[in-house]
């Protein structure tokens, strides 16, 4: 079966456009377009309300339900280790940076109108909070230490330089601790957040910005699966192997 984009009629009242696909919320929202309970415009007449031209909402509703597939065949430990850094910098690191501050919004702004209804909504706030901070340090020390690191003791042991090993000695251990702790912490918040959310499985007879926050978290949630397994089960246990390789080549 193939992938296929949902067709957008501008006829379609916004909230059912946004019901078809959660990923168009991001798109009205950000035009000031509601969809929830003040979704029941026809798209063309929100548009106007709003004073947006509705053939660029239209073409970025089609670019934002676009399907785009990574095969299951790919064998990312044959990777180079410079283009496995690099497809972690900009596709992972990217999604994040773009994708964090979007879903802190639409947790809080839900968690506002909603928590008297939802109590667990105050945790969910404050658990996510928690892991965008969490990301946040996590990236910065990967792309301002980790990743340098590794590139620099990949490409001195392919080249047989004699500096490779003085890398390991003075960088080995803080990289092991950022690590461990780093994942360990993303990965417990995680768990809270499928906890809290019953694996993001949403009542029924609930609003439409209900599911859309929900289907974000399960987003991000299946993206970071991915992203720390091919750091902790791939990128990171290739450069332990070269670091013992070269620690042992120095006797």
């Amino acid at each position: 079966m193939f992938l296929q984009s949902i067709e957008i009629s501008r006829e379609s009242l916004v909230s059912d456009i946004v019901a078809q696909d959660y990923r168009t919320a991001e798109v009205f929202r950000r035009h000031g377009i509601g969809y929830c309970c003040g979704g029941k415009w026809p798209m063309k007449i929100a548009c106007q309300m709003q004073g947006v031209d509705a053939d660029i909402v239209q073409a970025e509703l089609e670019i934002a339900t676009r399907n785009i597939q990574v095969s299951n065949l790919l064998d990312f430990a044959d990777w180079d280790i410079d283009f496995l850094i690099d497809y972690l910098l900009n596709v992972h690191h990217q999604y994040l940076k773009k994708t964090l501050p979007q879903t802190l919004q639409l947790v809080t702004g839900f968690a506002e109108e909603h928590t008297k209804k939802f109590p667990f909504l105050t945790d969910l706030e404050k658990k996510f909070g928690l892991l965008v901070k969490q990301l946040a340090t996590s990236m910065t020390q990967e792309e301002e230490v980790l990743f340098p690191y590794i590139r620099q003791i990949a490409h001195a042991h392919k080249d047989k330089e004699p500096y490779a090993v003085l890398l390991v000695r003075t960088l080995r251990k803080p990289v092991e601790e950022t690590m461990l702790s780093n994942h360990e912490a993303v990965t417990d918040i995680i768990f809270s957040l499928r906890e809290i959310t019953n694996r993001y499985t949403t009542p029924p007879q609930v609003c439409t910005s209900h599911r859309v926050v929900f289907a974000k978290l399960k987003e991000l949630d299946n993206d970071l699966m991915q992203h720390l397994y091919l750091e902790q089960s791939i990128l990171f246990p290739r450069a332990l192997v070269i670091e013992k390789h070269v620690l042992d080549l120095q006797g």
